[in-house]
């Protein structure tokens, strides 16, 4: 979808229309920017921008609260749309998923139709606008989606796969985030191109196992599948303060909220938990993660938030720098009858 959480915005509420909208909440807070319409878009505003840096950017901007039901119904609609289409749906987030049309309900053997049908479908029942991408693999097909945004229809064909990519930078690669980037960069490596000039060992050896997808990526191949039924890897909570907290109580009581929040959402996937992450960035911006595993799996808030209390305690600076941001994580998702490891005591 365009700026998804920004057009619903705009679309339950007309006046906004062709009107720079950000979602996020008060400039004057410390919260972020979770969607910007494109309006707001040309003054340089991006998603995970601090609003009060995109207030600076463009002050007659329209600052909206996310309402996450309205997004959530909207999602719904959307993922009905798609399955419509194919049961091979894999969602990536709200407003996005792979589709894997080889075979579909429509028996349509041209894939750009199917797309320029949901395209359609979606500005009908949602009066709203949705890019798509349509490629060989995953990899190709999310590039094609973010190609020409908004209301964009990219079609890559196998053919035409490698020169479409030849310059494509190393940052746009599946995976690759401002470290891997540096590391890339570092090895004289900017491109796809420069990647094909190697041998696939040698980015390997540099890269470890990462080396060798990304060498298959640089040629446009991908191997992963659409995954219709995804299973959940890790569920979070964090919260960032109005104003840097000191005061460890007030700490362990946001700990045991977030606690209470992750439990009742394992409760409802029916997961347990095999690893808590605290996570804390302090006043001055420098963030820091500490994990601990449990010897049960667990989706009780007491063990979730018992560990983050210790792992606060034991590794971090809590009592003598101000903290400006607390999360829990929750990962290593299990069944709640998948088999334990028993641990038992004996007496020396």
């Amino acid at each position: 979808m365009d700026a998804f959480y920004a057009s619903v915005e705009q679309r339950d509420s007309p006046e906004l229309k062709s009107r720079p909208v950000v979602v996020g909440g008060d400039p004057k807070s410390r919260s972020v920017v979770c969607s910007a319409s494109y309006e707001a878009r040309r003054f340089g505003i991006r998603s995970a921008m601090p609003c009060s840096q995109a207030y600076r950017l463009c002050p007659q901007a329209i600052f909206i609260s996310p309402n996450f039901d309205k997004y959530i119904t909207a999602s719904r609609q959307i993922h009905a749309i798609f399955k419509q289409v194919t049961a091979t749906v894999e969602p990536l987030a709200l407003d996005e998923a792979y589709l894997d049309v080889t075979e579909n309900l429509f028996n349509e053997p041209i894939a750009s139709n199917i797309a320029r049908w949901i395209k359609e479908q979606i500005q009908q029942e949602l009066r709203m606008t949705a890019s798509a991408g349509v490629g060989p693999n995953k990899f190709i097909a999310k590039l094609a989606s973010d190609h020409k945004k908004p209301d964009g229809l990219v079609v890559i064909p196998p053919e035409k796969v490698m020169s479409w990519i030849e310059h494509l930078p190393v940052e746009k690669f599946w995976g690759v985030g401002p470290a891997t980037a540096k590391k890339l960069h570092a090895l004289g490596i900017q491109t796809a191109s420069d990647i094909r000039r190697l041998d696939s060992t040698q980015l390997e050896k540099e890269m470890g196992s990462f080396g060798s997808f990304l060498y298959e990526l640089a040629f446009g191949r991908d191997p992963r599948s659409v995954e219709a039924h995804s299973e959940p890897k890790s569920r979070g909570s964090e919260t960032t303060f109005d104003k840097d907290i000191l005061n460890a109580q007030t700490l362990l009581n946001y700990i045991e909220s977030q606690a209470n929040e992750l439990s009742t959402d394992l409760k409802k996937i029916q997961r347990q938990a095999t690893t808590i992450c605290l996570k804390i960035k302090y006043s001055d911006f420098k963030q820091i993660s500490r994990s601990q595993s449990l010897t049960q799996p667990s989706d009780e808030s007491f063990t979730i938030a018992q560990t983050a209390a210790e792992l606060l305690f034991r590794d971090t600076d809590v009592g003598t720098r101000p903290i400006r941001l607390i999360g829990i994580s929750v990962s290593g998702l299990v069944t709640p009858d998948h088999p334990v490891q028993l641990c038992f005591d004996f007496l020396r």
